[in-house]
């Protein structure tokens, strides 16, 4: 398939060859709009078709821009490209500032999009310029525009401001405030822990009458705010307000209230909502039972969940997984392992295939009962059904096994964990890797500096850096065997952490250790060190590094170079370029993204680029200063 630079390319050279065609910035624009749709087009393909678009004297469609435009507005992060709308803003503002034949006349519409491109990219800073420039030119605004900018005003946390705007500027600029706009300032202030401030915009609606007034969504936002600041009263009473007010809650206000009350322990109130909700031909789903059935599991009462799974499936309500889950769970925690499995081996009749949850329920009850035949024909299912074992489940394998001194069965069962790769690197996965480790220790199993990499690693990802460096201590304290690999997570840790000098005490001491700096060592500490400011530094870690042999390699060429450009160390930026091409070595998408984004950016001037090797001069066109 053919790049979106190749495509445009093509169809410019056509145009060249014959007379100019108007045509040809449209066939480019839906080119590279079908290329966002894919989630294949790249930022440098997207600044080498505006640069192609630039080069015309032709004027770039309304329609075509615009749809460009908002295609990136609302592109998912892909490979290809990990923000659409912070990029949408970045090629409007080049084409902007471009020198040239005026080919770029933005609309009133095309404001409106860029407005939302800088929410979505998460710069409302920018969302008031547009909206600024949007004034100067005077291109007038409406009720969409206006929303827009409430949008970057609540994201950019000035709700204050948003808030004088719906009621005093909108009615100035001659647009009246609808629901929509209402409901951005009720989210806003709800998010932030204000539902009472919300509350009091609610009954405004209510009072103005320019406003067709709240309705369910906005009530809805209001009573999900005051739930989730634990005022339940409150909650129920704005909900028994709105339905005074003639207005009926739907399925998410419902769910919203027997949620909130299953969490608050109140279960006579949630199954109360519930039968109103069947009076009054709201059908519950699946998200209504899950609550009950988790809210009655969550306090022990394992025969009202029962009861209310069977009341769920004579309504014809398929259970999904995340209700049989809720059910195995609490009847496993009550010692109900029989009546479990009976629900696990359901799963199939009732159209759902039991998920790594509902392994790791069953697993657990089975462990915890010591029925380590069932858990093991069981953990020989979920291999078969292609279901992935996590750190969890080796973790419960290995203790039922240890705990019954069945060394040799936890041995097998540790070294099939390593052989998959399996590594605490999510939330919750770490505790249980430190559990297991000190499990595997008393227990006299041998634990392998991998092992240690494993944990360590997952610690500091974790957030549990104090406990990483305990563990570290004590493996020391143990005279266990630490690697280089070991060595460099631990240094990393340290700087992430903001414990630089004492990463530079543990570089120090590795030769101490009678091991050799890796190209990973020295690599952790260049960046680490740049990051800090401490550039001088990284410069002589990189004359260290030569002097002892260890050569450079192209990963650690291209994360220094972005480093120093994100510390706008362009001259020295420029030598580590320059050790990249002496080399023969690639530059990554990633460095050479953040090399055109920077110079097509704010405060980064054509003077910076002759620091830079010759090949990299083609960066002047891209900045504007």
């Amino acid at each position: 398939m053919w790049s979106c630079a190749r495509i445009s390319s093509a169809v410019f050279t056509t145009a060249a060859c014959s007379s100019p065609s108007p045509r040809a910035p449209h066939l480019s624009l839906a080119s590279a709009t079908a290329h966002v749709r894919s989630g294949t087009l790249r930022p440098e393909e997207a600044h080498h078709l505006f640069d192609q678009l630039l080069r015309q004297a032709t004027p770039i469609p309304e329609r075509s821009l615009n749809g460009f435009l908002s295609a990136l507005a609302r592109a998912p992060s892909s490979a290809a490209c990990r923000d659409g709308p912070a990029l949408a803003v970045a090629l409007f503002n080049r084409a902007s500032r471009a020198d040239g034949p005026l080919v770029l006349s933005p609309t009133f519409h095309t404001y409106g999009i860029l407005m939302d491109c800088c929410t979505r990219a998460h710069h409302p800073e920018l969302t008031l310029a547009f909206f600024g420039q949007l004034l100067k030119i005077g291109l007038g605004v409406n009720t969409i525009i206006i929303s827009n900018l409430l949008k970057g005003l609540c994201e950019a946390k000035r709700t204050d401001e948003a808030l004088d705007i719906l009621l005093h500027r909108m009615p100035e600029l001659g647009c009246v405030p609808d629901v929509f706009s209402y409901c951005i300032l009720l989210k806003s202030l709800c998010n932030d822990g204000k539902s009472g401030q919300g509350d009091e915009l609610l009954r405004m609606m209510a009072e103005r009458k320019a406003v067709c007034s709240p309705d369910v969504v906005a009530y809805t936002t209001v009573i999900d705010g005051f739930f989730k600041e634990g005022n339940v009263n409150k909650a129920c009473d704005l909900f028994n307000d709105m339905v005074q007010q003639g207005i009926s809650p739907n399925l998410m206000t419902y769910n919203s209230v027997v949620d909130a009350l299953c969490k608050a322990r109140a279960m006579d109130k949630a199954e109360a909502v519930l039968r109103q909700m069947v009076d009054k031909g709201v059908q519950p789903d699946n998200w209504t039972y899950n609550n009950l059935i988790y809210g009655y599991s969550s306090w022990g009462q394992w025969k009202e969940a029962v009861r209310v799974f069977k009341e769920m499936t004579s309504r014809g309500i398929l259970p999904d997984v995340v209700t049989l889950n809720s059910l195995m769970a609490s009847l496993c925690k009550h010692g109900k392992i029989k009546d479990a499995r009976d629900v696990f081996d359901s799963m199939a009749m009732k159209g759902q295939k039991p998920d790594i949850f509902s392994y790791k329920i069953m697993l657990n009850g089975y462990a915890t009962k010591g029925c380590l035949v069932d858990m093991a024909d069981l953990f020989n299912l979920m291999l078969g059904d292609s279901i992935a074992p996590d750190i969890h489940i080796f973790s419960v394998l290995i203790k039922a096994y240890a705990n019954r001194g069945m060394l040799d069965r936890a041995t097998i069962i540790f070294n099939e964990m390593r052989e998959q790769g399996v590594k605490p690197d999510v939330d919750g996965r770490t505790v249980a890797a430190m559990e297991m480790f000190h499990e595997m220790a008393e227990s006299g199993i041998s634990v392998d500096t991998n092992t240690y990499g494993i944990v360590l690693s997952g610690l500091f990802k974790n957030s549990c850096s104090d406990k990483a460096i305990l563990l570290f201590k004590e493996l020391r304290a143990m005279n266990a065997k630490i690697d280089i690999k070991t060595l460099n997570i631990m240094i990393s840790g340290m700087f992430q952490t903001r414990r630089v000098e004492e990463a530079k005490d543990l570089f120090a001491s590795i030769s101490r250790s009678g091991l050799l700096p890796s190209v990973v060592t020295y690599s952790v500490m260049m960046t680490n060190l740049i990051k800090e400011g401490l550039v001088e530094e990284a410069d002589d870690m990189f004359s260290s590094m030569e002097n002892a042999g260890c050569d450079p390699n192209s990963r650690l060429l291209n994360h220094v170079v972005r480093e120093l450009l994100e510390k706008r160390e362009i001259v020295r930026a420029g030598t580590y370029l320059s050790k990249i091409d002496e080399r023969n070595f690639s530059l990554e998408h990633s460095t050479t993204t953040l090399l055109i984004d920077l110079f097509s950016s704010k405060g980064i001037c054509r003077e910076h680029i002759r620091f830079l090797p010759a090949k990299y001069h083609f960066l002047a066109d891209a900045s504007p200063y």
